[in-house]
């Protein structure tokens, strides 16, 4: 019998985050290396997110970005997560995502959300009041162009005249969107409305983990309201992991690096990433641990978190591990084969087949065991008449 999560796919959510102490161009192509990592390990999905400030995010554009590593790669899909919609004009962007997904030989998700940081916000002159309320307007009219439809909106921030694609997406079932959700239910509203994918992004942070099963409802009652179709196999869960052979060298090989990335959450960024329990002091690891957000341990710890998903949710289809600079280049390359060794085999339909096979040979062995030491003494005794009744070479003959 198929155990359930049998099937889940993998992949990395690259923000990225990096100190601002290191170099930037060598982050950017260590990111790109993690990318091509990836695909070498069998995941299935990598992706990176929109940035303007604070200078910790800085890819600014998803889509030059992935369009690079595409150039790199071969199965890997490549999502953006996300490109934040107020910021630009819905044609340029369905443009430039059908481009990206022609270039890839149709390995593009166009991920969409309001914008995460109010600081882009504010230096482009947006009022964050107004950015939820622009994503939708902008979607609609991205959703009627990949549709291949010409669109005419007259909006108070944009205009579409006639406005169609010259070229429409190299996938034959077209252009995968996926709407990011947090804890509001306004991601899983506009998905299941539009019939597009859901991108959970708090889907450890305890409140964002409450809500999965409701997320969901949401989903299926919008879907059925307004006549469009949803899958759970598209839906993807954020969470960040950190692996090593032990709890104890997994905890010791993060604690400098999860420090800065915990200042960065917690005084930089305005996400909310972080539970309140004081300033950064340290102790980090284990309040991450304890709430469920951040498996910091063994693949055995990363089986039980997904299982713990899968249970919550009622089922999804692709885990994205947040991929972080808590531990050296080296351990956090080596996190990522512990978890395509030992933690993606558990979740594979193929490895289930090798664990029946071993069920069943332990379940013959006793019977047919005998058989086999009797086979084995047949051969013997045969031997021995075969040799006794042959002459030893070398010897006389009458």
């Amino acid at each position: 019998m198929t155990r359930p999560g049998r099937g889940l796919k993998f992949g990395a959510f690259i923000s990225p985050i990096h100190s601002n102490k290191v170099n930037p161009t060598l982050a950017l192509q260590r990111d790109v290396e993690l990318v091509e990592l990836l695909e070498r390990l069998g995941f299935d999905e990598a992706w990176v997110g929109e940035h303007h400030s604070t200078g910790w995010e800085y890819i600014a554009s998803p889509e030059v970005f992935l369009a690079y590593a595409a150039a790199r790669t071969h199965r890997i899909r490549l999502g953006a997560g996300v490109v934040s919609l107020p910021y630009h004009h819905p044609l340029n962007v369905a443009d430039r995502f059908v481009l990206l997904d022609h270039l890839s030989r149709g390995r593009a998700v166009l991920g969409v959300g309001p914008g995460a940081l109010p600081y882009d916000a504010e230096a482009i002159g947006i009022d964050t009041v107004e950015t939820r309320p622009r994503m939708e307007q902008s979607l609609d009219a991205i959703m009627a162009l990949l549709k291949g439809d010409r669109v005419s909106i007259n909006t108070n921030w944009f205009q579409l005249d006639r406005a169609a694609l010259q070229l429409m997406p190299y996938q034959p079932g077209g252009l995968e969107i996926a709407v990011a959700a947090t804890i509001s239910p306004n991601g899983p509203r506009l998905a299941g409305r539009l019939g597009a994918s859901l991108l959970s992004m708090n889907a450890t942070q305890r409140a964002g983990f409450n809500v999965l099963a409701e997320h969901w409802s949401i989903m299926e009652e919008q879907s059925q309201r307004y006549g469009t179709t949803v899958d759970r196999g598209a839906w993807r869960m954020v969470g960040p992991m950190y692996l090593a052979e032990t709890e104890e060298q997994a905890l010791k090989d993060v604690e400098k690096g999860l420090d800065e990335w915990c200042y960065y959450a917690g005084t930089v960024s305005t996400l909310p990433i972080l539970p309140p329990s004081g300033k950064v002091d340290g102790s980090w690891a284990k309040t991450l641990v304890d709430t469920g957000f951040a498996v910091i341990g063994t693949p055995e710890q990363a089986i039980a978190q997904l299982e713990r998903l899968q249970e919550q949710t009622g089922g999804f289809g692709t885990y994205l591990i947040w991929a972080n600079d808590w531990a050296s280049v080296e351990n956090t390359r080596r996190s990522y084969e512990l978890f395509a060794s030992e933690v993606m085999p558990h979740f594979s339909p193929g490895s289930q087949s090798l664990i029946e096979a071993e069920e069943w040979a332990v379940l013959r062995r006793p019977d047919l065991t005998p058989s086999v030491l009797a086979a084995r003494e047949k051969a013997r005794m045969q031997f021995e008449i075969e040799r006794a009744a042959s002459p030893t070479p070398g010897s006389a003959t009458g």
